[in-house]
């Protein structure tokens, strides 16, 4: 029978006026997988930074083991069993599995210097407790990304974990690694381990999930046991809101609005044909090295394709660089919209109007105005959750700056629209709102592309999905005729 090992009663937590947590509880218990929920800005952030002793609660009450603590630090709440697994998993890239892994306990048991073999020793038996099969002495920087999330996770248990917390752990995992993962989370459980895990993806969600919180602007808006939950009753106490789930289909048509024949790039991809009529939202898939990504790049020209035909509204086309492709009014959103797709020290409204400078130059002029008035305009038609268009794009949160990221390019008026990893890290409310949209912009007769390993996303949001394997197109399937596992087996087969 699992006891509870944490309570959270009645925490408040207020930064600069604004509440980020209103009056919140939370019991973990050991031997049980629990799953924290919520939007970008519900406080799950804040609340793992409290149990964590990163942050100190303005008001509430801590219990740990049934223990009432007045006030937890970092060192207190690691004292106490608890270990966060954050996103960035912070590890040491330069250091070996065997050093990353043992360094938490070098440092508890205040060592002067590094004992090499009681590091190794100490790395093979976590590996060994959680089934990982990595060499000790490799640097981390080497690793695949489930690779280092092992390593973060035998550093916890060897710390004596009773509270493995985990932040968005299946954010860059495939569907293989994600489902070892759980088979990891599943064990550590078994053994009395209590997990909490943070996550907005619902399927992975009812797939590991014992118990459930949800959190909604800073308040718990329910908690249970998951089989208490219908996907629709969390997606609205998630959001507030009911989100259709339904499949996306067009209106047929025999208009075409964009074709590739015979599309290659020497080493990445090679003759790869397809088209797009007006309503079609086209999905490209694959396994990482497939050449599913190369494709958006040739085609907005940051590496251009080598052969092959590219036709717009029945025009043939060249393009050979990104200059080329914005004069065509092709837009791009990049996977990694951090580096790739925003200017993070600039305002909502530079980022927002940066593709699309030429038109506001009046007389030799920046027309001001006009361009703070487009960006007001496409904040309020996009549903971007800002006040203004003053404050640097980076105070938005991940959901909102991907819709900026998006409304750049729609502020181009394209005609062909690449989105790679579009809702990639962004929530429930947001994803429908992306989505929606795109469907929308394929009905006026906007060319859509979709490039994502999300293969739900792909199956709902698309018509027609490619699938891309050692850079051929190996397949096309319409998307109402296939389910995930079907399309997972074609990657993997």
């Amino acid at each position: 029978m699992s006891h509870v090992f944490l309570t959270i009663k009645d925490v408040y937590k207020t930064f600069g006026g604004v509440h980020a947590l209103n009056g919140v509880d939370l019991e973990i218990r050991s031997g049980e997988i629990h799953c924290l929920a919520g939007e970008n800005g519900s406080g799950k952030s804040t609340l793992i930074k409290i149990i964590s002793g990163i942050y100190q609660p303005d008001k509430g009450q801590i219990r740990i083991e049934g223990s009432e603590v007045q006030k937890l630090t970092p060192r207190d709440s690691i004292n106490a069993g608890i270990q966060v697994i954050y996103q960035d998993f912070a590890i040491f890239p330069n250091l070996s599995v065997a050093e990353n892994i043992s360094i938490n306990h070098s440092v508890m048991t205040a060592a002067k210097r590094m004992n090499w073999k009681e590091a190794r020793a100490l790395a093979i038996d976590a590996m060994n407790k959680i089934g990982a099969k990595l060499d000790p002495e490799i640097l981390v920087e080497n690793l695949s990304v489930a690779n280092k999330q092992m390593v973060a996770i035998c550093r916890a248990i060897i710390n004596d974990a009773k509270l493995l917390i985990l932040d968005e752990p299946t954010a860059s995992l495939t569907a293989k690694e994600v489902d070892a993962l759980n088979e990891i989370i599943r064990n550590l459980r078994d053994k009395d381990m209590a997990i909490m895990i943070v996550n907005h993806k619902i399927d992975e969600i009812f797939n590991i999930a014992e118990r459930i919180t949800v959190l909604r602007n800073g308040e718990k808006i329910s908690s249970g046991p998951a089989e208490n939950y219908t996907r629709q009753s969390f997606i609205h106490d998630l959001t507030g809101r009911d989100i259709s789930e339904s499949t996306y289909e067009p209106a047929p048509s025999e208009e075409e609005i964009f074709r590739v024949e015979n599309l290659s790039r020497t080493g990445e991809f090679a003759d790869v044909s397809f088209e797009l009529r007006k309503g079609d939202v086209l999905g490209i898939t694959g396994l990482l090295g497939s050449g599913r990504g190369q494709i958006g790049d040739a085609l907005f020209g940051v590496a251009p394709a080598t052969s092959g035909k590219i036709f717009l509204n029945g025009e043939e086309i060249k393009i050979r660089s990104i200059d080329d492709a914005i004069r065509y009014r092709i837009g791009y959103v990049p996977e990694d919209r951090l580096t790739q797709g925003l200017f993070l020290n600039r305002s909502i409204q530079e980022n927002t109007t940066a593709a699309s400078i030429r038109k506001y130059f009046v007389n030799g002029r920046v027309d001001q105005k006009m361009m703070l008035n487009d960006t007001i305009d496409w904040i309020r038609k996009i549903g971007c959750n800002a006040k203004s268009a003053e404050p640097p794009i980076r105070t938005l949160s991940g959901g909102n700056a991907q819709k900026m990221v998006i409304a750049k390019w729609l502020n181009t008026h394209p005609r062909l629209l690449i989105l790679n990893g579009p809702t990639v890290g962004v929530d429930i409310g947001a994803k429908a709102d992306i989505h929606h949209y795109l469907h929308t912009l394929a009905a006026d007769g906007v060319g859509v592309i979709v490039i994502s390993d999300d293969l739900a996303e792909l199956i709902q949001n698309c018509n027609r999905i490619i699938v891309m394997k050692d850079g051929k197109a190996v397949s096309t399937v319409c998307a109402k005729d296939v389910d995930e596992t079907a399309l997972s087996r074609t990657l993997s087969d």
